[in-house]
């Protein structure tokens, strides 16, 4: 198991049956959501997370970090792609998403 894949696994048992919250499937990939809606998920060596403002732009300050793009060419706007070299803060951002697309689900 890679590190990814563990701190992944450390947040999925965090936060899975909590308020909505289930793991899932999106793009073929592990995906959290909640009521439905995908919130974070693990990309190759990264996570994902769909975030909004303050939170999406210091997410894209991170280095490495990046615009979710699941095809070339299709950026996800709201999406921000984080590297494993950042794990250490994945808990805090799934939380931030989390409670971000709760308000729209």
């Amino acid at each position: 198991m890679t590190k990814a894949e563990s701190a992944y696994d450390a947040i999925v048992k965090a936060l899975a049956g909590k308020r909505g919250v289930a793991a899932s499937k999106m793009f073929g990939m592990p995906t959290l959501k909640i009521r439905g809606k995908a919130f974070a998920g693990l990309t190759d060596d990264a996570m994902v997370f769909k975030l909004k403002g303050a939170h999406h732009t210091a997410a894209l300050t991170l280095r490495g970090a990046k615009l979710f793009e699941p095809m070339a060419g299709r950026q996800m706007k709201e999406w921000v792609q984080v590297p494993a070299a950042h794990a250490v803060a994945w808990k805090a951002l799934a939380e931030r998403a989390r409670d971000y697309v709760a308000k729209t689900a």
